[in-house]
Formats: C-alpha cells, sequence, structure tokens
C-alpha cells in the first residue's frame, strides 16, 4: 500500500510541475515577445516607452509598457511571480523523491565517483546554492554594456558545474542536475531580482517618488536570460529519457552543445518576434545547425571490433543468465530492487522472448551506451556488454 502511494504521489508532482512549468514558460515567452513587438508611435501617452497592438482569440489588444513606470498604479495590478515559484518548489520535491530518496540508483555510479547516498546529496543541494549565488555575483559585478560578453561568462559557468557534476554524478544524474541548477538560477532571477525590483518601483510611486530606472533595466536582464535558457534547460530535464545523452562519456560537451542550440533557436524567434529583418541575424541558424550536426557526430554509437564477442558462442542461456545478474532485479514482474516496486517502463527480462522483442532499446541502453544498470551497480563488464551485442546482433537486432 505504502508503494502504491508513493507512486500516486510521484504522478502528483510531476504533472503539478508540468503544470506551473508550462504555465511559467509560456508567460516568459510572451512578454519577451511583448517587449520585443513594442512600437514608437505618433501618439503616446506620457512616459510610454512603446505599444503594441495583439489580436487573439476574436479579440484585439492594445498595450502600452512604460519606460519606468507611469505616475499612478491601479489597485488591481496583476503579478505573475507564483508560476516561477511553484515550478521551483515542485521540481526539487521531484528532485528529493525520484534523486534523493533512490540515490543509489539514479545519482551514484560508483565507477564515476564512490559516494555514499549522504554525500552525494550534500554536494547536490550545495552546488545548487553555489551556482546561484555565482550566477547572481557575476550578474551584481558587471554592466549592461557588453551583453555578449556576460552571456560567454554565464556560458562557462554553466559548462563547468557540467563538468563538475559528471565528475560527481551518473550520467542521469548529472544531466538532471545541470537542469536543475539552470532552473534554480532562473526561478531566483524571479524571486531574488525581477519582483524585489518591480515591488520597489511600485513603493517608489506610492511614495510619490520617481523611481530608479536602474531596477527595471536589471529585471530586464533577467528576463532576457531566463528566457534564452528555457529551451535548453527544458531538454536536460527530460534527458534521463535518452542514453545517447546521460550516456556520454563528455556530457559537460553535450551540455555546452545544447546551451548553444537552444540559444540560437530562441534569438532566431526573439529576433522574428522583434520583426527584425533576417539579414540581421541569419548567423544564429547555421551556428545551431552546426552545433547540432556535432552533437549528433559526438553521439553516433562507437564502432566495436567484431572480434569483441563471438555471436556463435553467446547462446540463449549465456543471455539469461547475463540479465539475471545484471537485469532481472529491476525488470522482473516483482523488482527486489530497493528503489522499485514495478519494472521500469514494464520491461520484464526475465525470459527469453522479452528480451528479443525489447532488444533494439537493449542494445541502446546497455551495449552501444553504459547507462543501464543504473549506476552499474551489478559491475557489468565491457565483455559482457560486447557478448550481449554480438546475441543481439545474431538474432537480428
Amino acid at each position: 500500500m505504502l508503494s502504491f502511494a508513493i507512486e500516486w504521489l510521484h504522478i502528483l508532482i510531476r504533472w503539478f510541475h508540468l503544470v506551473v512549468g508550462i504555465g511559467w514558460i509560456g508567460t516568459s515567452f510572451f512578454f519577451i515577445a511583448l517587449d520585443l513587438s513594442l512600437r514608437k508611435r505618433e501618439k503616446m501617452n506620457p512616459g510610454v516607452y512603446g505599444t503594441a497592438w495583439l489580436v487573439h482569440g476574436g479579440g484585439f489588444y492594445n498595450v502600452e509598457k512604460y519606460a519606468v513606470a507611469p505616475e499612478e498604479l491601479p489597485e488591481d495590478l496583476v503579478w505573475y511571480r507564483w508560476e516561477a515559484y511553484l515550478t521551483f518548489v515542485s521540481g526539487f520535491l521531484l528532485l528529493t523523491t525520484v534523486y534523493y530518496f533512490n540515490a543509489r540508483a539514479y545519482l551514484i555510479d560508483p565507477s564515476v565517483a564512490d559516494l555514499a547516498p549522504w554525500q552525494a546529496i550534500a554536494i547536490s543541494m550545495l552546488s545548487l546554492l553555489l551556482g546561484w549565488i555565482a550566477y547572481d555575483g557575476l550578474m551584481r559585478h558587471t554592466t549592461n554594456d557588453h551583453p555578449g560578453l556576460v552571456v560567454l561568462c554565464v556560458f562557462l559557468m554553466i559548462v563547468g558545474f557540467a563538468a563538475l557534476f559528471s565528475n560527481v554524478f551518473s550520467g542521469r544524474g548529472a544531466f538532471i542536475h545541470v537542469g536543475a541548477l539552470v532552473g534554480t538560477m532562473m526561478a531566483a532571477n524571479v524571486f531574488r531580482v525581477i519582483i524585489p525590483n518591480q515591488k520597489k518601483i511600485a513603493a517608489a510611486l506610492m511614495a510619490g517618488e520617481r523611481p530608479d530606472p536602474a531596477l527595471g533595466l536589471q529585471g530586464r536582464q533577467r528576463s532576457l536570460h531566463n528566457n534564452y535558457l528555457t529551451l535548453p534547460v527544458l531538454l536536460m530535464m527530460v534527458s534521463n529519457h535518452y542514453p545517447l545523452l546521460t550516456g556520454h562519456p563528455h556530457g559537460w560537451l553535450l551540455v555546452a552543445l545544447i546551451l548553444v542550440i537552444g540559444g540560437m533557436a530562441r534569438h532566431i524567434l526573439n529576433r522574428h518576434e522583434a520583426g527584425d529583418p533576417f539579414r540581421k541575424y541569419w548567423w544564429a541558424l547555421p551556428g545551431a545547425a552546426v552545433a547540432l550536426v556535432v552533437a549528433i557526430l559526438a553521439t553516433a554509437p562507437l564502432p566495436r571490433s567484431e572480434t569483441a564477442a563471438d555471436a556463435s558462442v553467446v547462446t540463449d542461456a549465456d543471455v539469461l543468465r547475463l540479465t539475471a545478474t545484471h537485469c532481472v532485479m529491476c525488470h522482473s514482474a516483482k523488482p527486489t530492487h530497493e528503489g522499485f516496486t514495478e519494472p521500469p517502463k514494464g520491461l520484464v527480462f526475465t525470459d527469453i522472448e522479452h528480451i528479443r522483442r525489447y532488444a533494439p532499446l537493449i542494445k541502446m541502453q546497455a551495449v552501444d551506451s553504459e547507462v543501464m544498470p543504473l549506476g552499474n551497480e551489478t559491475g557489468i563488464t565491457r565483455g559482457e556488454r560486447d557478448a550481449l551485442g554480438a546475441w543481439i546482433a545474431a538474432n537480428g537486432g
């Protein structure tokens, strides 16, 4: 009964995380697109920076943006913040229930770093805190005069943390922590900078004072960073479904490429929303394409020696013994692994027919990459992987 309740808890937290995350991303995309679509017009109210005419759902909307703020604010001012806060809270709950409670299965790989669960969890929490401190310190000690340099520094910082995670966590643990780090930075931007600055602007107006324009500029800078990081962080969060990513020996390189691809794609969309001619941002398209090609080539399966394992001597019985040793602790009707109450994805490898049926998936997870077994808890060798690969090849896999 307890395992049933835990499974439903996971479902509800993940569902909630998706819902509030979609809401947060949607508002980010909308407001950046709105900001970029603003135009100067002949007749505008005093203090207005620009206006935008929008059409949606059969209605027309005229939106104004003030350079700093209007002289007076209405009582029914709408704030957009809870989507960001709840995305972070629900994301941390998922990190706790999935990765912290099952640290040996999902977070630790003894071949990378033989950590105790408490050590892995401590590194995880400390790195998220230090990541925000480093990013926030960088932002507070730089100006917006050289935005390209600032972006490069943020890029190098994230890649540096990715390299750290790759040297202490399992592959999937490293990728999810890059996503958690970036998500923490984005949520903290809202909680620590964007909303407080907006509150200071509102308070100054209520007191009859002129707000500091720098507050709005800081908030816009952090909002832009959040917008450009959205596409990369989404892929990081679903990376555990793709062993091509999490099983790569140089995960930090893939993180760097994903940041480039996502950032370039977001730039193309933003400049299109701004109405810029394509000749001003065309370079982003080949930039993203080159990074994508490099990522594809970097994750291509390495050719295995034909003599690595002789398919003719790898029998069904050999494969069953191999799966019994390394797989069925999780992939059986009643798993014995403490982290599972049901076989992952419903896959059962206790009979040869099921193994044949899912041979391509097994090859991807356990032969072409070394994602499975999780954290290599069972100590499967390269020779055993090659033998499994030879049997799959001989059986049409």
